[in-house]
Parts: C-alpha cells; structure tokens; sequence
C-alpha cells in the first residue's frame, strides 16, 4: 500500500477554541476569508505569520482570519510528551483537527514533527513547505559546548531521541523534562533558578531562527541575546532529527478551493523527504515522540531517497542505525524499518 502525506488515517474528537485575530490580506471578490487555525505559542504564531505571508504573495486579493486553538498540550504543561498516551493522541495537535472536521476553521498550521503519522478521515496535508534547517541546538550559558559543561550537568529536553543520542556522547550527563514554549525554555535557562538548575537545553535550529534569533553560527558555534543574557550556541551538525523535523505543514479538508489556495506554498522535494521519514515512524509503530532520528535526502542526478536512521527501543538502549536508497519514499523507508526493526506495523 502506497502512503504520502495525503494518506494517513485516524480519527480524533473535538475541543476548544479561542482567539480570533483578523488578518487584512485585501479582499477575495468571489470566496469567503480563509481562517486559519494555530496554537498560541510565539513560535506557532511566527509560523502562522510566514504562511499568511506566503498565501498573500500567491493570492493577493485574499482575506484571512487567524484563530487560535488551545491544544491538549497547552492546556496541561505538566503532561509528559513521551507516554504513550501522549504519542497517540496529538497533543499539539488534535484540537486543530477538530476545529478543521467541524468547519470552525479551513486549514491548520502544524510543525509537521508534531504531527500523528495517521490523518483524519476527510482531511489531508495540503502544503508542506520548503523545510528550514533540521538541526539541534544546545543552548547554554557558558561557552564550550558538550565538552564544556560540568560533570553531571543537567540538560534539559523532554525529547527521548535526543536524550539517548546524548547520554551516549557523556555518560555522566543528567536529563530533565522540560516543557513550555522557546522563550519559556530560554528564560528558564538564562534565570537558572534554584527549581530549574539547568546547565543547558536542547532546541530545534529552525524554531529559533523562526522567531527572529539571531544566532551568528560559524563553524558550528554562535551566540545570542535573550533577555539581556548572552546564551551560546552549539550545532549538533550529525545527530539525526525527529522525523520531520523543520518542516511546517498546513492541513486542511478535503475541499478543493481551499487545496488550490494552498498549492502554490507546497514543496513536493521537502514533501517526499518528510514522507520518506515518516514512514519509517509508521513502520516502527511509532508516534511523534519515539526516540528515533530519520533524515531523508534526495540524489538530484538518480533522483532516489536517501533514508538514515537511529533507533534506542527503550531508555538505555545500544541504538540500532540503519540507512539505505530507494526509488521511492516508500522503499527507503521499509528497507531502513528492517534494519531497524524487530517487528514491522502493518503497512
């Protein structure tokens, strides 16, 4: 069976909405406003931001209403991201559907990492647009990256990929969950309080630069100002993403007036390569919080994918790595789940 962004099915409930922010993109003669539906965080609205450009610049005539929609995930911080229940529930994401299935909204904004690998029944991913950078960041307040922090230095992430990835760089490292949006997770970093005394944490590249950061990265190291607090910067250019990582996907239903409107923001190469990654989460039977690291690549002269892959099946793990080269999204995502695997989920 053939999947694409277009092809994963689930079904999920509906919850609240709030906040209805109008944005003047002109006036569309023959169609009502698009409303587009996202979280409240800065990120996702910096994200929102970015795609109402985009959808102003493809269709200059059009109107747009933002609403947001407070997730499962924003209403309970204190909710961990890795148990189960989380994984298969999207925390970030759900209500975002709901309010697509029951017509409250027409598309919805997602960092498509956030995203369950099933979509629900009469909706799909319209637009994936073109991907950011897929890199990680720690974030600290001292110069010197790994190799720099104090022994039994607590990182904070509430990421199960990059807490084993990590943990096999310096055994000696303590981890903690943290939760809360990117100038929360900074703030709590540069205050250092004695309730959060964290010698660094763990950020995505494309969601800082998103919101404005300049980070004055060079050779892997920079720098920048949060809060009248200097925090530096180090790359971690080979540890493998989460599954999607740096790519943002708009959702909607199937409607094809609305699929139109979004079409011209859609990258099929970054579409591909998020499917091929995806995939490979499906076929481990995964949700969007397994500690698994994919990244796809396109060959520009064979044209075929690229699929590398690193799996610790539970906390403490030795990881499995696998990678192989397919003609399709398909085929580089099933050869890399057998490598990975012990057991594949049906396809």
């Amino acid at each position: 069976m053939k999947h694409t962004p277009h092809a994963f099915k689930n079904h999920l409930k509906t919850e609240s909405l709030q906040n209805i922010i109008h944005l003047n993109c002109g006036t569309r003669a023959s169609l009502e406003p698009i409303r587009i539906g996202t979280r409240g965080s800065a990120l996702a609205l910096a994200q929102t931001t970015l795609v109402k450009n985009l959808l102003c610049n493809a269709h200059p005539n059009l109107c747009v209403e933002e609403k947001i929609i407070t997730t499962i995930g924003d209403a309970n911080p204190s909710m961990p991201l890795h148990k189960p229940v989380a994984e298969a529930s999207g925390l970030f994401t759900r209500q975002l559907e709901d309010a697509l299935l029951d017509h409250s909204i027409d598309a919805a904004v997602h960092s498509l990492k956030d995203l369950p690998v099933t979509t629900p029944a009469g909706l799909t991913l319209a637009a994936i647009l073109p991907r950011a950078s897929t890199s990680d960041l720690l974030i600290t307040p001292q110069p010197g990256g790994i190799a720099g922090l104090p022994s039994k230095a607590f990182l904070g992430t509430s990421s199960p990929r990059r807490t084993e990835i990590l943990r096999k760089k310096r055994e000696d490292l303590r981890f903690t969950s943290i939760r809360g949006n990117v100038p929360t997770r900074l703030r709590k970093l540069a205050m250092n309080q004695r309730e959060h005394p964290l010698d660094g944490i763990v950020l995505a590249r494309a969601g800082l630069e998103r919101l404005g950061y300049d980070l004055k990265i060079t050779n892997g190291q920079g720098e920048f100002l949060f809060d009248q607090t200097i925090l530096y910067v180090t790359e971690f250019s080979t540890m493998l993403p989460a599954p999607g990582q740096g790519a943002i996907a708009i959702e909607t239903r199937h409607e094809q007036e609305i699929i139109n409107l979004l079409a011209p923001l859609h990258d099929e190469k970054t579409a591909q390569c998020v499917t091929a990654e995806r995939l490979l989460l499906h076929y481990l039977g995964g949700g969007c919080h397994m500690a698994l690291g994919a990244l796809a690549t396109i060959d520009e002269t064979s044209h075929r994918f690229h699929l590398k892959g690193i799996y610790f099946p539970y906390a403490g793990a030795t990881p499995r790595q696998g990678e192989a080269t397919g003609r399709t999204p398909e085929e580089a995502a099933l050869l890399v789940a057998t490598q990975l695997g012990d057991k594949l989920a049906a396809c």
